[in-house]
């Protein structure tokens, strides 16, 4: 029998990975090693690891990792794996692309609902036994938006259409989905002029730095909102705090920040007509089983030597 496979699960909640190995009978095929997130691994575990679960990787690890031949990220962006400057050329690299679905579209379209239902404005009048008389927005017939047509977005889709909106947006492959207008990402200013609710779900890319800039926002329509559920780095955060001052656009809903947590000096805090989320888009007390279940199908196809899911394309970006 060949000697087991060197697991390392750099995570501070190994548990449902465990689980996941054991229910899959991998456990006997594996040497499986766990560490905190604010531990280093030990000398033998670097030179001994040959597969890696985990968030990220500090500078000046994986050279030392001489066997490493695949890492599994614990999100589905990875940009911050593609931006080592050690990253080995020959490593497989996987994300957890497809684990947001049961929460994220979910999310996405609560923020909908907050901006067109005026019950926050409700609550706060409540406090002050205010009553006052507020009038929706109806969803049905706006324009939805959406900038990055992968599994989330077309899930959005699908809920929105309960609310008989239309939904319009981009895909890298814009072959023909049901019930959306899919148009390329060259056609992307269409979307960006006819959207009410203008959903970015981007990539964090050299194209798409700064997509949302202040040629783009004057492109929006003055009642439209912006939704950014994808990477801080597509706005040009300067830009956007302008246009809402100004009335440009009605407003709009961050989940995701260049920097993280946002500092307290950010004036997304104060602006008026910016709600600041705490990057929950993608959160829900079950992730790490979703994540878990995409890594185990993955575990086996590499110690199988099959080909694995959700491998990072390191020439567009993730």
């Amino acid at each position: 029998m060949p000697n087991p496979t060197r697991l390392l699960i750099w995570h501070d909640n190994p548990g449902p990975y465990l689980e996941a190995i054991a229910a899959a009978g991998l456990g006997p095929r594996l040497d499986v090693e766990s560490l905190p997130r604010k531990e280093r691994p030990s000398e033998a575990q670097l030179a001994a690891t040959e597969a890696l679960l985990a968030w990220g990787m500090p500078p000046g690890l994986l050279p030392r990792m001489p066997k490493l031949r695949w890492a599994q990220s614990l999100t589905a962006g990875v940009e911050g794996w593609l931006a080592l400057p050690d990253l080995p050329p020959g490593l497989a690299l996987t994300c957890a692309r497809g684990t947001h679905g049961e929460s994220m579209p979910e999310n996405i379209l609560g923020a909908i609902l907050h901006i067109a239902k005026p019950y926050a404005a409700i609550a706060e009048a409540q406090k002050q036994r205010r009553w006052t008389r507020q009038v929706a927005m109806p969803l049905s017939g706006k324009v939805l938006g959406i900038l990055g047509l992968g599994a989330i977005g077309q899930e959005v889709a699908r809920l929105a259409a309960a609310f008989r909106m239309q939904v319009i947006g981009t895909r890298r492959n814009p072959a023909p989905l049901p019930g959306i207008e899919v148009l390329p990402p060259a056609q992307a200013d269409q979307v960006v002029e006819r959207a009410d609710f203008l959903l970015l779900l981007l990539p964090a890319t050299p194209e798409t730095e700064d997509f949302i800039q202040a040629e783009r926002l004057a492109r929006m329509k003055p009642g439209a909102w912006l939704l950014n559920f994808g990477r801080g780095s597509a706005i040009r955060d300067a830009d956007l705090i302008a246009a809402v001052t100004e009335k440009r656009i009605a407003g709009a809903v961050l989940d995701v920040f260049r920097e993280e947590p946002l500092p307290e000096s950010h004036p997304f805090w104060t602006t008026p007509g910016i709600l600041v989320v705490p990057h929950m888009g993608g959160l829900h007390p079950e992730r790490d089983r979703a994540v878990a279940r995409l890594f185990v199908d993955n575990l086996g196809r590499f110690l199988d030597d099959r080909p694995l899911l959700q491998l990072v394309n390191r020439s567009v970006g993730y």
